[in-house]
């Protein structure tokens, strides 16, 4: 039975406040998807009870099934419950710009002085960590994801079609929303876990908290839904309009706004599922930049704070370097517009789709069929793994005990351990990582990694 409390009054919290609380998070909000997500919870749900527990993890799941990374589309949507649009706008966008910052000034750098020794041995000391972080994360995910057998057979599958048969994230998806449809209409047992994780299940008193799960669903209006998505294909058509008129080599910024803004809207699962859909476009079949440079993309995206997926602002400030013969203006332009065509797009799915799926959470159907797009995730973040590892482990050659790099191998045992055991913070990991490649490149000729 909910307990519910009327004769206290939440105060509303002021736009000042949120917006402080904002800024601070894009600084601070390292660690990845559940980095971020630790600290909103501290600060919105325990601190100052803005949002419900209950209420918290409805909009977090509600952001699991759209495409891009949730925990800016959860930064957008409780900006957007505190204060309406504004809220939204302020909140998503305080979410990435320190990073994107960040990342500019560390593209630049690594542009001019990224063949160097010293800074090569430093790559080479992050990457085996930037593979430890992935595989822990395909890990904890699957903790939470694969409740079933047939769970580890969506995400085995998931896995051997994207990584052997190259199937684009598009196609399995929509095949896998198919097959759940069909097994929970025939077998629906498949789908039913044999127990029930009761680690959530505490009740709240809702009332104590400004958003809560007692207050009614917004109403969906038509008319407010065609408003806001006139105001989004302005916003996308104006600066796509001026690549293509005004930027030398129109078509190459074209074809690069087209693929950012694809990868926002086609990749459910978060920045796991958008970069290595990215990456295969951008290194197999376009070929805007090797896979060298976007291995070390990957590095430098998990020193910054931010959405691990911030690391398609770096390609594309690459595809620009590489593109336009070395040339860092380009390149700061194509990371702009990487970013730009990359994250317009969730904003426009918060403010459009949150109110559409508060009204179907509870259908039990699509609670099934999303809970295997959630266990087909762990496949595709594997997937990453073996992507990286290939490059990081074997040197981008044939897998083989000959071939192996141990030294990389060892480090990345070494990581895994420190995330598991110790339960280090990863952005203690990158810098203890980032510290022992500067140390061995000071103090050996050759670099300890020898890549």
């Amino acid at each position: 039975m909910q307990q519910i409390i009327d004769e206290k009054q939440v105060p509303i919290p002021s736009f000042s406040e949120a917006v402080k609380f904002w800024f601070i998070l894009g600084w601070i909000s390292f660690g990845g998807t559940t980095g971020h997500i630790t600290i909103m919870h501290s600060f919105l749900v325990d601190k100052k009870k803005w949002i419900s527990n209950s209420k918290f993890y409805h909009a977090l799941n509600a952001c699991m099934i759209l495409p891009g990374p949730e925990a800016h589309q959860l930064a957008i949507y409780i900006g957007w419950k505190l204060h309406g649009i504004k809220g939204g706008i302020v909140a998503g966008l305080f979410f990435i710009l320190p990073s994107m910052c960040i990342l500019l000034g560390l593209s630049l750098t690594y542009a001019l002085y990224g063949n160097t020794p010293l800074l090569t041995a430093v790559f080479n000391g992050l990457k085996p960590a930037v593979l430890a972080i992935i595989l822990f994360a395909t890990w904890k995910v699957s903790q939470k994801s694969l409740l079933t057998t047939f769970h580890f057979f969506i995400a085995a599958m998931a896995f051997l079609l994207s990584y052997f048969a190259h199937v684009s994230m598009p196609f399995l998806l929509l095949g896998i929303i198919i097959l759940g449809i069909v097994v929970y209409l025939i077998f629906p047992k498949f789908l039913i876990p044999n127990s029930r994780n009761k680690e959530n299940n505490k009740l709240d008193v809702e009332n104590e908290y400004f958003i809560n799960s007692n207050q009614a669903i917004p109403k969906i209006s038509a008319k407010r839904i065609t408003k806001q998505f006139l105001a989004f294909t302005i916003l996308w058509l104006i600066p796509f309009l001026y690549v293509s008129n005004f930027l030398i080599d129109p078509t190459f910024w074209q074809d690069s706004s087209i693929l950012f803004t694809k990868a926002a809207f086609l990749t459910i699962g978060g920045s796991y599922t958008v970069i290595p859909y990215v990456a295969n476009l951008v290194t197999n079949k376009l070929m805007w930049m090797s896979k060298a440079q976007m291995i070390d993309g990957f590095a430098l995206a998990e020193t910054t704070p931010g959405p691990l997926v911030i690391v398609l602002s770096y390609i594309g400030f690459m595809t620009g370097y590489n593109h336009f013969g070395g040339s860092l203006a380009m390149g700061s332009i194509g990371l702009f517009i990487a970013s730009y065509f990359t994250f317009l797009p969730n904003f426009i799915l918060i403010f459009i789709g949150a109110p559409l799926i508060e009204k179907t959470q509870e259908n039990k159907m699509i609670k099934s069929v999303l809970s295997l797009i959630t266990a087909a995730v762990v496949g595709v973040i594997l997937n990453l793994a073996f992507y990286l590892g290939e490059e990081i482990l074997f040197n981008g050659h044939a897998t083989g005990l000959t071939i192996l790099n141990w030294k990389s191998f060892l480090w990345v045992i070494i990581s895994l351990v420190l995330l598991h055991k110790l339960k280090l913070n990863m952005i203690y990991l990158v810098l203890i990582s980032l510290l022992v490649g500067l140390l061995f490149g000071l103090f050996t000729v050759n670099s300890f990694w020898n890549f």
